[in-house]
């Protein structure tokens, strides 16, 4: 099991950054609505047969976010 709630992690970091779903999408050379689609888990973040493989092998999966220096890449 995927413990993040991906939809709310990405809506405060959109607002930790000062920015908008559209904006990201903008940077990133998407459409907004693609943005909302992966957001919203209609097409998944994380691979269903990894979540099952983690499953399978006793563990729940927790994503850790880690705000990159400026400069780098």
């Amino acid at each position: 099991m995927v413990k993040n709630n991906i939809e709310v992690d990405v809506k405060v970091k959109c607002i930790e950054n000062g920015t908008t779903q559209a904006q990201l999408a903008e940077d990133i050379g998407t459409t907004r609505s693609y943005v909302n689609r992966i957001i919203k888990g209609e097409n998944g973040v994380v691979n269903k047969t990894f979540v099952q493989m983690m499953e399978g092998l006793g563990y729940d999966i927790e994503i850790n976010y880690v705000k990159r220096e400026r400069n780098a890449q």
